[in-house]
């Protein structure tokens, strides 16, 4: 049986439920991105030796084909929370984040095992691109879900503050391991195996604070329901599917571009040592993440459209200034303020795309709505952005990548122009 919220503290318990959720959604996200952090570390362990980009493109390969997984994951886990509760999809999806994270971290190297550790490496990112690509509808649906009408942009915005924490923790522990208890031989030979330890240890944490949350309303209300959750009933709601994938383009590309990629590019383009880059990036990252709430909050004083269309138009006639001026810069203080500056744009993106997607679909399908068509086009997009960047480095045509994300923000711009205002038309009001 679902728990229920009692009278006199459904405010309190609310409060504790969205904490919960968003603590768990750190967790998921940071042994997510711990590969992405550590790349630059443990990419000549698993591959034979040839030139850094090419070491690079191979894990960035990895990394892309984890991402294909994502909407297996985003159909797997959306019916599982539609048809058994957001709580128990949430559960089960740090277990298999859990498993990946354990498997990376004792894998032997190719001069060990050969051909089988770039293997067991790809498992392993298959199992958490499952993981992760059936997270963020379930998350996503629970927070939109947990909040109370007046505050959905505010507290659904949470889900990027912890998306970003997840990095920022990766981050974080890169930095303590460089400089305080690791020498640069250290890491590069068995110290990236640390943070997949952690992680398969915190999402033990995520397991408990999960197992104690209690199930939203919405589903109550819709679990004697036959028909729910399945992709039948979903396709029963093509504009809104479409709607989900042409918002989701643009954004998707700019935050892995600014975020997952930048540490990279920073190194391998701008040419700043591997700690000048992890410090630029968890500085930038840390004030990303503080700017979510802000303007999540903003939507629900002014509308969700605004925020998009701001996005879309400058995102259209900045990218390639920021990434050019990104490349020729040699100052690590001037690569924090255009990435800074980068990441403010796409603020208008991140912060409200859950709840934005949410609002679109009725309670019985809306974790499968929110996530199958997002899931399929972050493995599409997403996943693809950064080995795209680095192919095109590689054949010598970094900046055709520039003009490729520019490209796609603008096709979301012209969604974000036709879309209704999903604050006004919210199918969240239903549940009420």
């Amino acid at each position: 049986m679902s728990k229920s919220y009692p009278k006199e503290k459904i405010s309190k318990q609310r409060l504790k439920d969205i904490i919960g959720g968003s603590i768990g959604n750190l967790v998921e996200w940071y042994d997510w991105y711990a590969y992405s952090a550590f790349a630059l570390y443990f990419s000549s362990v698993f591959f034979p030796k040839e030139n850094a980009t090419a070491q690079l493109l191979n894990t960035a390969g990895i990394f892309a084909v984890g991402f294909l997984m994502r909407p297996i994951g985003g159909w797997l886990f959306g019916v599982i929370a539609d048809r058994t509760g957001r709580k128990k999809a949430m559960t089960l999806s740090v277990l298999l984040m859990s498993l990946g994270s354990l498997m990376i971290a004792i894998t032997p190297t190719y001069n060990q095992i050969g051909v089988f550790a770039p293997a067991i490496l790809l498992l392993a990112r298959l199992l958490q691109g499952l993981s992760v690509g059936g997270e963020y509808g379930v998350s996503a649906t629970y927070l939109s879900e947990m909040a109370t009408p007046h505050r959905r942009g505010f507290y659904s915005s949470f889900q990027y503050v912890t998306l970003i924490g997840g990095q920022l923790l990766a981050l974080g522990i890169q930095i303590l391991l460089q400089k305080v208890f690791l020498s640069e031989e250290q890491l590069q030979s068995w110290g990236w195996r640390i943070p997949f330890v952690i992680g398969a240890m915190l999402s033990i944490t995520a397991l408990y604070l999960r197992s104690s949350l209690h199930e939203t309303k919405a589903f109550d209300a819709h679990k004697k329901d036959k028909h729910k959750g399945s992709l039948k009933q979903l396709f029963k709601h093509p504009k809104a599917i479409l709607t989900v994938v042409g918002l989701t383009l643009g954004g998707t590309i700019a935050f892995y571009t600014y975020t997952t990629y930048m540490q990279k590019f920073l190194v391998n383009t701008v040419h700043l040592s591997k700690e000048q880059s992890t410090l630029i990036s968890f500085l930038t990252l840390f004030s990303f993440a503080l700017l979510q709430p802000a303007f999540g909050s903003l939507s629900d004083r002014i509308g969700r459209k605004p925020l998009l269309i701001g996005f879309g138009i400058l995102g259209t006639l900045c990218t390639y200034p920021l990434l050019n001026a990104l490349s020729l810069t040699q100052s690590p203080y001037i690569a924090f303020v255009l990435l800074l500056l980068a990441l403010i744009i796409v603020s208008g993106y991140t912060s409200i795309n859950a709840i934005v997607k949410a609002e679109l679909f009725p309670a019985e399908i809306r974790a499968l709505g929110v996530g199958f068509p997002y899931a399929f086009t972050v493995a599409i997009f997403g996943g693809s952005a950064e080995y795209i960047a680095l192919w095109f480095k590689n054949a010598g045509h970094e900046h055709y990548f520039y003009w490729y994300v520019t490209a796609c923000v603008f096709v979301s711009l012209i969604i974000y122009v036709s879309m209704q205002e999903t604050k006004k038309t919210s199918a969240l009001d239903a549940d009420l």
